[in-house]
């Protein structure tokens, strides 16, 4: 359950990125960052949003804005979906789950009468002091960066 508000601190992590090298909130320390929740890579959906913030990239890097997509896929499957769609930024695979944990994006859902956990569609807009300004939790997929830069 998501309980992070604007005004809080983002929660560090520490991952592995698409290439499986570490990565870290806090390297990003003194930049803005979107930092979105998205449930699987190469589904309509996510697909929809990470090619919004990547046609829209050049927009967001202008306004100061860094962008990092988290699934809990890995790095292979990151690996596919940068190349499929040439996307300009950084994928944090998040397999065991521990960022979305921190964020509180890891959650039950419901869908066709059916439960399950799985993660929870949503943007957290960070700024250079590590807070967090926005939460966008009902993300129009294709028209994300809207939302964003409002």
């Amino acid at each position: 359950m998501i309980t992070l508000k604007p005004g809080d601190n983002a929660p560090d992590f520490e991952s592995k990125d698409q290439d499986g090298n570490p990565i870290k909130l806090s390297d990003y320390k003194g930049k803005k960052v979107v930092l979105y929740f998205y449930p699987k890579d190469n589904t309509p959906g996510c697909t929809a949003e990470s090619c919004n913030l990547r046609d829209n990239y050049e927009e967001l890097q202008k306004q100061g804005y860094e962008v990092l997509g988290v699934s809990s896929d890995g790095e292979k499957s990151h690996q596919k979906f940068i190349a499929k769609h040439e996307l300009p930024f950084k994928l944090v695979a998040d397999e065991d789950k521990s960022v979305h944990e921190a964020y509180g994006t890891w959650d039950l859902k419901k869908f066709m009468g059916r439960e399950y956990m799985g993660t929870v569609r949503t943007t957290f807009v960070i700024n250079e002091q590590g807070k967090i300004e926005e939460v966008i939790e009902k993300v129009k997929t294709k028209d994300h960066t809207a939302q964003i830069l409002k």
